[in-house]
């Protein structure tokens, strides 16, 4: 359900920015603009309230469930065992001698006394370095789907100059359901294979090293950001020394042109402006445009988007076929991953060890890493607009230097996550006994070496 989540809202985001944010209170067929625009903006809020009603409906349902459950256990079923070990942090007994029934409440021991247990099973969950590296690769590999994927939809709009809409239903129909797959293939091949932890870790690492290649290949696929007047090339193509790059220029002073808005056209000489205004146009029929002298006057127009790059549309089906495929073997390695979790804690912390990891996705996982890519991407911007005066959003990235840093943020938390994977692979192999707990189904320590286990 963690796959299939994102899916549908990849799918359902795509959906929502085809319709106009104001749909609802203005006569859409009077817009001059469509969702190929620059300037449209979708409607975000559509999803929000979908969501909201399908969360709310569902909720519903708890209200079937009694009050109270019933305090008499089901004799035919085994009672779950305390969370901490008995040896390590035994329960005090009653003054009179009779031992309380497992489900009632135990009013000796007061909430204070019960927390202060906490840091002392943390401390030994952590010093567990088995635990530990594999905890932080998860929260590595995490790293890179939370980074990665959420700029990943702008990252296609400005590589491949795809449109928003485009953009978010492509990644819902195609990365989203090969990681489901991966996912899917990574718990087969542990069970099919009869992995023990050794083999466990050494699949991941080899996973690692394939998505890693993969994400590397990114690098050399992507589009340039191409000639813009004022931005990249001086106006007119001049090569002149000293002409300074300004999106002002004498052919369009008269026409004053406002940067709060990003609507770029591409002129008849292959140049694409930041907008008709600044090319110096007709605002009517986008003719006689005064900035292109390098054709005829009568030649002189330009039409909306940006100019096409040459091989931009062959990198693109090859990326997202690698993308494909990175996706799905990127997430084999989760299920590998939680097993060597599980076999390497005793059965009393498994929980909580696994509440734990969950902890630290989210705090190491998912909140740094879009704000460090997010920072990363907004260094790479070429020209930002602005609005009364103050710095809006970034109308214009280097798409050379964007990719080269997004995708190489990437790279370094990957080769981070391979680095604590052969960690545990050298805990693993040079003391299996100790951290390898055999219990629950777990390996014993005679399959250590076992063919089938590496």
């Amino acid at each position: 359900m963690l796959v299939f989540g994102p899916a549908c809202g990849f799918i359902l985001g795509s959906f929502c920015t085809k319709i106009y944010v104001d749909a609802v209170f203005i006569d859409t067929s009077v817009l001059e603009i469509t969702p190929d625009d620059p300037r449209w903006i979708g409607a975000w809020w559509v999803g929000f309230l979908l969501c909201g009603a399908l969360l709310f409906f569902s909720s519903l349902l708890m209200f079937g469930f009694p009050q109270s459950l019933s305090p008499h256990p089901d004799p035919t079923v085994e009672s779950e065992q305390a969370m901490l070990p008995e040896r390590d942090y035994e329960r005090p007994k009653p003054s009179n001698g009779v031992l309380r029934h497992p489900l009632e409440a135990d009013n000796s021991t007061s909430c204070f006394q019960q927390l202060r247990v906490i840091p002392k099973v943390t401390k030994h969950l952590l010093s567990n370095p088995v635990f530990t590296c594999i905890v932080l690769a998860a929260c590595m590999e995490i790293a890179v789907v939370a980074g990665f994927a959420a700029f990943l939809g702008k990252y296609l709009e400005q590589q491949f100059n795809l449109t928003t809409s485009s953009a978010n239903q492509l990644l819902g129909m195609t990365a989203i359901p090969c990681a489901c797959l991966g996912i899917f293939l990574g718990g087969l091949l542990v069970k099919k294979l009869s992995l023990s932890a050794l083999g466990a870790i050494r699949m991941a690492m080899l996973v690692n090293l394939v998505s890693t290649a993969c994400y590397v290949s990114f690098l050399f696929l992507g589009c340039d950001t191409g000639p813009v007047a004022g931005v990249t090339v001086p106006y007119g193509n001049d090569s002149a020394p000293g002409v300074a790059l300004d999106p002002y220029s004498p052919c369009n002073n008269n026409c004053e042109c406002q940067t709060d808005s990003f609507t770029p056209v591409c002129g008849a000489d292959g140049i694409t402006y930041l907008s008709a205004c600044f090319a110096g146009c007709n605002s009517t029929n986008l003719t006689g445009c005064t900035c292109l002298t390098s054709v005829p006057s009568e030649n002189a127009t330009v039409v909306p988007g940006k100019c096409p790059s040459p091989g931009c549309q062959e990198a693109f089906l090859t990326f997202l076929c690698v993308m494909c495929v990175c996706s799905m073997i990127g997430a084999m390695a989760q299920t590998p991953s939680v097993i060597i979790l599980i076999r390497t804690v005793s059965p009393e912390l498994k929980s909580y060890a696994l509440g734990v990891l969950f902890l630290l996705l989210r705090l190491l996982g998912f909140i740094p890493p879009p704000l460090i890519f997010g920072a990363g991407i907004d260094s790479t911007c070429l020209f930002w607009s602005t609005f009364c005066g103050e710095q809006g959003a970034c109308a214009l990235y280097d798409n050379v230097v964007y990719r080269y840093l997004y995708v190489s943020i990437a790279i370094a938390l990957k080769s981070f996550a391979f680095i604590l994977y052969t960690t545990t692979w050298q805990c693993l192999r040079k003391n299996y006994k100790r951290y390898i707990k055999n219990h629950e189904g777990g390996l014993s320590t005679k399959s250590f070496g076992h063919p089938r286990g590496t």
